[in-house]
């Protein structure tokens, strides 16, 4: 029997894959998506076993990833929820779906709700990770630390905490691409070549972000140590203020948020 059975292929699929695939050997694997080409893609590129169904998948894992969209599930899940045992543990990736909603629909295994983010292609993950651990071993609970910690950093919450965890994570990366973009093509205004730009800009973000974990500090004050009084930083700390920026994240937060209560 193999270990971890993935369906679905898609980005978040893939990076969870492509992590573990540094822990364990290619034997424990086994994937199924429902594109073909994109399942036989996968499997060649990482050299493990493909089922034929999702049915053949469960008969043959332990630890099942649900890798597919939170639209989906009742159409994915409901042709194949006799295969579902007791000793599963399901790991589901999707907002909006609860630990009740998925047990519900598999009505046998014990699920883990998590939320994962994009940098976990590149191992740079953050993970939001909720389950009862009284219904795991100390083994199965090794497995489900190895497999997260394998695409980045986690941490355990309470669910009622996880839509907070898609706006903190799950989602806003793609804000932080936005402010990339956006201040590198204000650069290349004033001159700079557009590849330097997003080079000195994306360097500066990751830059920023390692100084804020590795020392601890509030971002607020590390924001004060950089405006210098009369200084250009604060200059430009006062337009961001002048038109809304934090406002604009707050309602994107809040959007956010109201759209995983609909999932």
């Amino acid at each position: 029997m193999k270990k971890i059975g993935f369906i679905g292929m898609g980005n978040m699929g893939y990076a969870l894959l492509k992590g573990c695939s540094q822990k364990y050997s290619k034997d424990d694997f086994i994937i199924f998506d429902s594109n073909t080409e994109r399942l036989e893609e996968v499997a060649s590129e990482f050299g493990i076993a493909y089922a034929s169904s999702n049915a053949e998948l469960l008969d043959d894992c332990k630890v099942v990833v649900l890798a597919i969209k939170p639209q989906v599930y009742n159409e994915v899940i409901e042709p194949v929820a006799d295969h579902f045992r007791d000793d599963h543990i399901i790991i589901s990736l999707a907002p909006g779906k609860t630990v009740e909603n998925v047990s519900n629909m598999t009505t046998k295994g014990r699920v883990v709700r998590t939320m994962p983010n994009t940098p976990a292609l590149v191992n740079a993950g953050m993970t939001g990770i909720c389950y009862d651990e009284t219904k795991m071993t100390d083994e199965e609970i090794d497995v489900i630390n190895s497999i997260f910690e394998s695409i980045g950093k986690f941490k355990k919450v309470d669910e009622s905490l996880m839509d907070a965890v898609v706006c903190a994570s799950g989602s806003s990366p793609a804000y932080v691409f936005m402010f990339i973009d956006e201040l590198a093509k204000s650069c290349e205004e004033l001159g700079m070549d557009k590849q330097d730009a997003i080079d000195f800009v994306s360097q500066t973000v990751f830059g920023s972000a390692k100084l804020l974990m590795e020392t601890g500090e509030d971002p607020q004050v590390l924001k004060e140590r950089v405006c210098s009084p009369g200084g250009t930083t604060i200059e430009g700390v006062h337009a961001l203020e002048e038109n809304d920026f934090g406002e604009a994240i707050r309602k994107a937060t809040q959007a956010c948020n109201d759209k995983c209560k609909k999932l």
